[in-house]
């Protein structure tokens, strides 16, 4: 786990309209500036990491995730750091091994025969007692962060602008692409992104394939809801109710702040 539409008074319209025969090819060129605005936009981006961070921390800071580490009960082991990377799903284990080819030696290092052998499971065998605490110091290092943030991208991030990009979405469908990525992974399970997109596709057509965006990106949110519910750690669907379909019904189709939202109960703010 984006465009917004302005609404505009009359006057106000009459008055673009007249600034139009006058600037018309710079209206023109800033317009077309504004929609080729992605998540990847280091602005979007940063409000992407927020979103998420408040739904996964219940914070929007969410550079203080580098060091969190918990086992929230869910069936995928320890779930850590800025985008929940589980040490049951495979993940974890990627990001560790990253880790260790740019700085061998660590202090997860000797962690990984362990993670290799709990993957698929939700058993801290071999990691116990110790890893949470040498997560929470591996977290202090540049290089571990830096990790993270790599990792994020390469599994999380860029997949799912990529594919909101080809499906025609702006900033809001892209961040809904990302969020259920970063809640249901990527792999061939009924739950899995790629068959919430599949479930949606049923329903609506994206505007690559000449289809309303909002109708789709509603046919999406149903379709992750659906998700969601199939599994008990995660039935609560505040994060798509009182967020992402929040700025749907504004209309705000780009994620521009100011932006209100829930989580859980919390409420955030982005101004």
């Amino acid at each position: 786990m984006h465009t917004p539409h302005i609404r505009t008074s009359r006057r106000t319209l009459l008055t673009l309209i007249g600034a139009s025969l006058v600037a018309g090819p710079l209206v023109a060129s800033q317009s077309a500036t504004a929609a080729a605005v992605g998540l990847d936009d280091p602005a979007k981006k940063e409000i992407a990491m927020k979103l998420v961070s408040s739904a996964e921390n219940s914070s929007l800071d969410w550079k203080a995730q580098y060091k969190y580490i918990e086992d929230i009960g869910d069936g995928r082991g320890y779930t850590a750091g800025i985008i929940g990377f589980c040490s049951g799903t495979g993940d974890m284990l990627d990001l560790v091994e990253l880790y260790t080819r740019r700085k061998p030696g660590n202090v997860l290092a000797k962690y990984l025969p362990a993670l290799r052998d709990v993957d698929g499971s939700d058993s801290h065998q071999g990691l116990d007692p110790g890893y949470p605490a040498d997560w929470r110091r591996a977290a202090q290092d540049s290089a571990f962060q830096q990790a993270q943030n790599d990792e994020r991208d390469r599994v999380y991030f860029n997949p799912s602008v990529k594919q909101g990009k080809a499906d025609g979405i702006g900033v809001l469908g892209q961040f809904a692409y990302y969020d259920a990525i970063v809640m249901h992974g990527n792999g061939g399970d009924s739950t899995s992104f790629g068959n919430i997109r599949k479930r949606a596709l049923a329903k609506a057509k994206p505007p690559a394939q000449g289809g309303n965006e909002v109708t789709y990106l509603n046919a999406f949110l149903d379709a992750r809801v659906w998700a969601m519910k199939q599994e008990e750690a995660h039935s609560d669907t505040s994060r798509v109710d009182t967020a992402q379909r929040v700025f749907l019904r504004k209309g705000n189709l780009n994620l521009d702040p100011p932006l209100d939202w829930k989580v859980y109960g919390d409420s955030f703010h982005i101004g």
